[in-house]
C-alpha cells in the first residue's frame, strides 16, 4: 500500500471514529419515537376516558376529532424548527390549540383535563422564559380553579393541577431534548467532516515542507551530476549516491507523513543543509547556537530551514547563505539568508515579488511555516535588504503555547 492510500486509509479511520461515537448517542429517528410514544400515551389516555363517559357516539366522534387535532398540533410545536418560527405564526397556533383545550371541557369535562398538559408544554417551548412560563403556571391554575368550580374535592383538583403541569414538564423535557439530540448529531457529523478535512490539508502541509527541500536537491545534483559526468566521473559517482540516499529520504519522509511522525531536528537538519549546500558550490556560514528544544519546537525550526532553502535552491543566482540560531529571553530565534535575490527588486514591493517566487509552485511554502509557528506562540517574518539578500526570520518560545483551532 502506497502513501497516499494509507493517508486515506487514516482519514477514513477518523471519520469512523467519530461516527462509532455517534452510535453511542440517541439518533434523532430514536428521540422522536420516543415523544411521539408519550404524546401518544396521553392521547391515548384521554381516549379511555372520553369512551368511559358514556357519551353518543356523536359527541364521541367530535371528541376524537378534537383530539386529533390537538394531537396534530402538539406534534408541529414539538419540532426541532418550531422555535424559529414566526412569532405571528407561533401565537396563531398556540391560540387555537387553546381553544381545543379549554372549550371541549364543556362537553367532556374532566376526562379532557389532560390536553391542558400539551397546551402547558407548548407555551414552555414556543414563548420566551418571560412570558412562556406565567402562563405556564397560569394553564395549570385555570384547570385547577375549572375542577373546583365543577364541585370536585381539593384532592381531586390538586390532582388534576399536578397532572397538567408534569405532563407538561414532560412534553417541553422530550421536545427540547429531542431538538439537541438532533444539533448533536448534526455537529458530530460536521466534526467528523473536519477532521476529515483537516487532515487532508495536514496532510499536503507536510508534503510540502518535508518533500519540497529533497526534490529541489535531487533537481540541483543532478544537474551537477550531469555536467560532472564528462571531466569528473569519480565525483559524479559520488554525487549519484547522494541523490539515491535523498530519493530514499523522501521515501522515508512520504511514510512520516501518512503515519503522522513527523519529529525533526534542527541540528541535524542545519548540518545535512550545509553538506549539500557546499556540495552545490553555495557558500555556507552557520551558527547554531541553542541548547536542546522541545521536540514539537525542534521541529518547527527544522521544517522552517527546510523550507527555507528550498526557497533558496528554486535561485539560480544564490551564491551564499547563512543560517543562524539562538536563544534569548525563553525566545528562539532562526535567521536564513541568501543573496539569490535580484537588488533591482528592492523595497516591500520587490520583497513581495520575492517572497511569491520561493513559493513556486503553489505559493503554500510561507504561509505552511506562519501557520505552524503561530500554533506555538511564535512567528515569522521576511525582508529584502538594499544589496539583495533575502531573510526570513522565525521566532518560537522555548515552551510552546499550542493553539487548539485550526
Amino acid at each position: 500500500m502506497n502513501s497516499r492510500e494509507q493517508q486515506f486509509d487514516e482519514l477514513d479511520s477518523s471519520a469512523a471514529y467519530l461516527s462509532h461515537e455517534d452510535s453511542d448517542l440517541p439518533a434523532p429517528r430514536l428521540a422522536r419515537t420516543v415523544l411521539l410514544a408519550a404524546m401518544a400515551g396521553y392521547s391515548l389516555v384521554t381516549v379511555v376516558n372520553i369512551l368511559g363517559a358514556g357519551l353518543s357516539p356523536a359527541e364521541t366522534c367530535v371528541g376524537f376529532t378534537a383530539l386529533l387535532v390537538v394531537f396534530g398540533l402538539q406534534v408541529a410545536h414539538s419540532r426541532p424548527q418550531a422555535r424559529q418560527s414566526p412569532y405571528r405564526r407561533r401565537v396563531t397556533t398556540l391560540t387555537l390549540q387553546a381553544v381545543f383545550c379549554f372549550v371541549p371541557l364543556a362537553l367532556f369535562h374532566m376526562a379532557w383535563g389532560a390536553m391542558g398538559g400539551f397546551l402547558a408544554g407548548s407555551v414552555l417551548l414556543l414563548l420566551p422564559g418571560r412570558a412562556a412560563w406565567p402562563l405556564y403556571g397560569a394553564i395549570g391554575a385555570s384547570l385547577f380553579a375549572y375542577s373546583a368550580a365543577a364541585g370536585h374535592t381539593l384532592l381531586d383538583s390538586v390532582y388534576t393541577l399536578e397532572a397538567t403541569l408534569v405532563t407538561g414538564l414532560v412534553v417541553f423535557g422530550l421536545s427540547s431534548l429531542t431538538g439537541l439530540v438532533t444539533r448533536l448529531h448534526a455537529h458530530r457529523a460536521d466534526l467528523a467532516r473536519l477532521a476529515v478535512a483537516g487532515e487532508r490539508l495536514r496532510f499536503s502541509r507536510d508534503l510540502h515542507d518535508l518533500l519540497g527541500y529533497n526534490l529541489s536537491a535531487i533537481t540541483l545534483k543532478t544537474e551537477l551530476v550531469r555536467r560532472l559526468v564528462p571531466d569528473m566521473p569519480e565525483r559524479a559517482r559520488d554525487e549519484t549516491d547522494s541523490i539515491l540516499a535523498l530519493s530514499r529520504q523522501s521515501l522515508a519522509d512520504v511514510r512520516k507523513v501518512a503515519t503522522g511522525y513527523r519529529d525533526m531536528s534542527l541540528r541535524e537538519e542545519a548540518a545535512a543543509t550545509r553538506s549539500m549546500l557546499e556540495a552545490a558550490g553555495i557558500e555556507v556560514e552557520a551558527a547554531i547556537d541553542i541548547g536542546p528544544l522541545p521536540s514539537q519546537i525542534d521541529t518547527v525550526l527544522a521544517t522552517v530551514l527546510r523550507e527555507g532553502v528550498t526557497n533558496a535552491l528554486r535561485h539560480s543566482r544564490v551564491h551564499r547563505c547563512t543560517i543562524r540560531c539562538w536563544e534569548k529571553d525563553g525566545v528562539v530565534t532562526l535567521s536564513l539568508g541568501n543573496d539569490g535575490v535580484d537588488p533591482e527588486d528592492g523595497g516591500p514591493e520587490g520583497a513581495d515579488r520575492d517572497t511569491r517566487r520561493a513559493d513556486d509552485p503553489g505559493g503554500t511554502g510561507l504561509g505552511n511555516l506562519t501557520y505552524r509557528l503561530t500554533r506555538v506562540g511564535g512567528s515569522l517574518t521576511t525582508e529584502l535588504s538594499d544589496n539583495g539578500w533575502f531573510r526570513m526570520t522565525a521566532r518560537a518560545p522555548v515552551h510552546p503555547h499550542v493553539c487548539t483551532t485550526r
